[in-house]
């Protein structure tokens, strides 16, 4: 029950994140006719975290689905949700990591490399993103809790006195 609990936690905050970055924009007028539109396509990072996200969240429902059609693990099943919540719990947190450098230098600017600060001109957009990492980082909090769990459910099913023997049944 807990799972499920954090599961549908993590599945909200994860949809959130991907809905905030993916329908926040921003449009200036620069030079009396350019118009210019910042998105999260404008930076690649935070397309890819989108898409982390979104995948993420479908992982979730599925494993929600999975725990409400068949209860009760095998040791092959339960190693393999355990891989799986360690693996997306480590993605989720490189891709809101990733997204959070490239939003440093829209914060900061990079002279060196001719980048120029974008939160400047685009502030509520920034303002929103910002937002947006933070609900991705509680969403890998709550990816770690889960895998923690994961991992509790999968070496209960082992003996604590001999090395990788399962419980007598």
């Amino acid at each position: 029950m807990d799972t499920l609990v954090l599961r549908l936690f993590a599945t909200s905050l994860l949809v959130l994140t991907a809905c905030l970055v993916a329908f926040d924009s921003q449009t200036k007028l620069l030079f009396y006719s350019i118009v210019r539109k910042a998105s999260f396509r404008d930076l690649n990072a935070l397309s890819i975290l989108v898409w982390v996200d979104s995948a993420a969240a479908a992982y979730n429902v599925l494993q929600i689905l999975r725990s409400r059609l068949f209860p009760q693990m095998d040791k092959n099943l339960a190693w393999f949700g355990y891989f799986l919540d360690q693996a997306v719990a480590y993605l989720v947190f490189a891709a809101n990591s990733a997204a959070l450098q490239g939003c440093v230098f829209a914060v900061s600017g990079q002279s060196n490399f001719g980048w120029m600060k974008v939160c400047d001109r685009y502030t509520r957009f920034c303002i929103q993103i910002g937002g947006a990492l933070m609900c991705g980082y509680a969403a890998c909090l709550v990816m770690a809790v889960i895998s923690s769990l994961s991992a509790y459910g999968l070496f209960r099913l082992y003996s604590p006195k001999h090395f990788l023997q399962l419980k007598h049944q």
